[in-house]
């Protein structure tokens, strides 16, 4: 027999908004169950039998997995419970058991964040061994020179038993020494947008830096490693996802149909 659910949950669990909005929709009559308009949240549906319509269109059950993208602020850790802190839960607009985040994400550190309750998945894309490449904008203080891109790019000494493994290292945008700002590349680039620009350093270096591997704090400690200090993080791309120009920071979403598969494919193509 199938489990009943409450009305309120069903819409929350399907994205439609967190329980206290999906409630509101409920209360105003906008929601109807087999034709029939149901303004109680408790009440409770079959979820593979009864059709539900919010303002005109059905709703699905959900599937048995679901996957977010997060614009992740500053300010948020990236847990899914801290007695402390603020965690990257609290913006993801769903009830459902079992949700976490893929990786971490440093609390003063921004930028996109998977969320999913895909175990396996989560596994594959964290795994050194399929080399899921993560790219971060990245600003320093000070000059970032060609040999430090060098060594960053070769693999550098974090403490740990070996080198980091090779990344990429790209400088688009350099204040240097002579007081002048040099844009590396022509025009603006996009992975400039809504980045923070408070407390800009009078002397700081702006990259692009792709790893694949996720240790503890290693973007900054690898930069520490050719003596600059991170004064900004923003993680822009994992594997085949881009942080979306049009998401806010705080915003989250669901993983459309082809970003679902496209991170299916880039798994299964490291096999």
């Amino acid at each position: 027999m199938e489990k009943m659910v409450r009305l309120d949950k069903f819409l929350a669990d399907a994205g439609k908004g967190t329980r206290s909005e999906v409630k509101k929709e409920i209360k105003k009559g906008l929601v109807l169950v087999n034709g029939r308009a149901v303004k109680s949240p408790e009440e409770k549906i079959s979820p593979g039998t009864d059709r539900v319509l919010l303002r005109g269109e059905p709703v699905l059950p959900e599937p048995e997995f679901v996957y977010y993208l997060l614009y992740k602020p500053a300010g948020y850790v990236s847990a899914t419970e801290d007695r402390r802190e603020k965690t990257v839960m609290e913006l993801v607009p769903s009830s459902r058991k079992g949700l976490f985040p893929v990786g971490r994400l440093d609390k003063d550190t921004e930028g996109l964040l998977l969320i999913t309750n895909d175990g396996m998945l989560a596994h594959e894309l964290l795994s050194p061994a399929k080399h899921v490449e993560k790219t971060y904008f990245v600003r320093v203080r000070g000059e970032v020179s060609e040999t430090d891109r060098i060594r960053l790019e070769q693999g550098v000494d974090i403490g740990e038993d070996r080198l980091t493994l090779p990344a990429k290292a790209e400088i688009i945008r350099n204040f240097r020494e002579d007081g002048k700002d040099r844009a590396v590349q022509a025009g603006e680039d996009k992975s400039r947008e809504n980045v923070q620009q408070e407390e800009m350093a009078e002397k700081y270096t702006e990259l692009l830096l792709t790893i694949c591997e996720g240790k503890f704090h290693q973007v900054k400690r690898m930069m520490e490693a050719v003596g600059k200090k991170v004064v900004y993080l923003k993680r822009i791309s994992m594997g085949p996802l881009v942080l979306p120009g049009d998401l806010k920071k705080g915003e989250c979403r669901r993983l459309t149909e082809k970003e679902t598969e496209s991170l299916r494919k880039a798994v299964r193509q490291q096999k």
